[in-house]
């Protein structure tokens, strides 16, 4: 059971901190997709992939001293900070994650923004689908967000990018 706890705070440790819940979100979701082995189920939500499982884990993690959440007031709403504890790090040490290389990854993801990541792990969440009716359906499910061609074609190269390291990396 708590082999997925150790992953999630794994994820964290090479991440150095991730700003935002909504990134945590959609880091482990775009991990998952090239296919480092997370085991949350996400459903498609308001901002995206959304996985009720992760945000139970984080909490779980919080309230046994492995993350620190940090709530930060940004003008009009809250931002959380999460960081790995001492306590979680001894708990890593104890509970060895064999991930090589999500380090590589979750860094380059990590250094995007939250938009481009939700619009990232929303056309990985539509992967199945013919890229004529993903760009349709990020102009339905997104219309508030007003993500150009451009963006979507960045998306897709990013999204290219990120399987060629991984692929290289999980070799």
């Amino acid at each position: 059971m708590l082999k997925d706890h150790a992953k999630i705070i794994h994820a964290i440790s090479v991440s150095g901190e991730v700003i935002g819940r909504k990134k945590l979100q959609k880091m482990i979701y775009i991990a998952k997709k090239m296919e480092f082995p997370f085991q949350e189920r996400f459903q498609f939500h308001f901002y995206g992939p959304y996985s009720e499982e992760l945000t139970l884990r984080v909490e779980e993690l919080c309230n046994m001293g492995f993350l620190d959440e940090l709530k930060e007031k940004k003008g009009g709403y809250y931002q959380y900070r999460y960081t790995l504890t001492e306590a979680g790090q001894e708990f890593l040490g104890e509970n060895s994650v064999e991930m090589p290389c999500l380090g590589d990854c979750l860094t380059d993801i990590n250094d995007q923004n939250a938009r481009f990541l939700e619009l990232v792990s929303t056309v990985l969440y539509f992967d199945n689908l013919p890229e004529a009716e993903v760009r349709e359906k990020i102009q339905a499910v997104k219309k508030s967000q007003k993500y150009t061609d451009e963006e979507i074609d960045e998306a897709y190269a990013y999204i290219t990018s990120l399987k060629t390291k991984s692929r290289q990396l999980l070799a």
